[in-house]
């Protein structure tokens, strides 16, 4: 099954979680210091999260994130 994490393409089994993912990326210790997951559509997922193909998932640092969500919406 293929997923990417960051846009870089990850190759895992199938059944395998979104801490599987974010382990063969090299970004699970990222997730432990605090940033935190999302899918394409900006929905805050777990390390459980189930995956399916070409599904896209993204960490980034938390407060950078909100900083930016709050600038598109006084912006629009």
């Amino acid at each position: 099954m293929r997923v990417y994490v960051n846009n870089r393409l990850v190759e895992l089994l199938p059944g395998m979680t979104v801490k599987h993912a974010l382990i063969n990326s090299g970004l699970f210790e990222a997730v432990a210091k605090g940033n935190k997951i999302y899918d394409e559509w900006d929905n805050e997922i777990g390390l459980d999260g189930e995956l399916t193909e070409g599904v896209r998932i993204f960490v980034r640092d938390a407060k950078e994130f909100q900083l930016k969500k709050c600038r598109r919406k006084k912006n629009e």
